[in-house]
């Protein structure tokens, strides 16, 4: 069984979207979609509506007790449990995990700067393939651990680590953008691992982009190629995996 680790980023999801027909089709089809989601924008709606600042540092969250509170409340019970309802309403068949979920997301915290913000150190994939194992889609909210604190893990981060561990074929992240983009705006059809270090210098992969491209780095390890599309096109996850050309493909 063909595995693909999807990430959708929250502002992909509108009234009209697509993408949970296309991951539905995907697994009726035989592939396996495991579907790792971000919200990063609701989180901040409700931290606004709290009166809690937002403040980002390279793309992650800074993350205080009041934060993380918010933060695992919203993806997990919120985002997540709209997705799978969004995909059993549909006709599929899918269940909603946590890192927090069977040990299945082992961090530690990356620095006091950005307070409870984890690094992934080990991904156990058992209760990832349980899940599979007994016909469902995985539908996968990011958060992880470190034995005694639960901690903040940005969702980019997670799904490249997720696509590692259960050594999938591909890795496709849905995104607001088309892809990644030069100085001039341009758009890069194919990026090489080997050239993303001079990207970093010359500052052309910055802001939210910078978990992406260490997530796809992470995930090349082992899956062939990773692609970064802009899920908000009508059916733009069929659409690459039946062989059109967009976004930008990273090998």
């Amino acid at each position: 069984m063909k595995k693909i680790v999807v990430k959708i980023g929250g502002s992909t999801l509108g009234e009209h979207d697509t993408t949970i027909d296309d991951i539905i089709e995907l697994h009726k089809q035989g592939t396996m979609p495991v579907v790792v989601h971000g919200g990063g924008k609701k989180i901040t709606e409700w931290l606004d509506k709290l009166g809690i600042v937002t403040e980002f540092k390279d793309g992650l969250r800074v993350t205080d007790e009041h934060t993380l509170e918010v933060v695992i409340g919203i993806l997990c019970g919120v985002v997540n449990k709209e997705l799978v309802a969004a995909i059993n309403s549909r006709g599929g068949k899918a269940i909603g995990l946590c890192g927090y979920d069977g040990n299945m997301i082992l961090a530690e915290q990356m620095s006091q700067e950005i307070g409870y913000v984890g690094e992934v150190r080990k991904v156990n994939p058992a209760p990832i393939q349980a899940v599979i194992d007994a016909g469902y889609i995985p539908v996968i909210a990011p958060g992880g651990h470190d034995g005694t604190h639960m901690l903040n893990v940005n969702a980019d981060t997670v799904a490249g680590e997720v696509a590692l561990a259960i050594r999938a074929d591909e890795m496709i992240f849905l995104t607001d953008v088309a892809g990644v983009m030069d100085s001039s705006g341009d758009l890069y059809k194919t990026l090489y691992k080997e050239e993303m270090g001079s990207l970093f210098d010359l500052e052309v992969i910055s802001g939210g982009m910078i978990p992406k491209m260490f997530a796809c780095l992470r995930a090349l390890l082992f899956v062939d190629t990773a692609r970064i599309i802009d899920g908000r096109q009508s059916h733009a996850l069929m659409d690459v995996l039946n062989g059109k050309e967009m976004g930008t493909v990273i090998k």
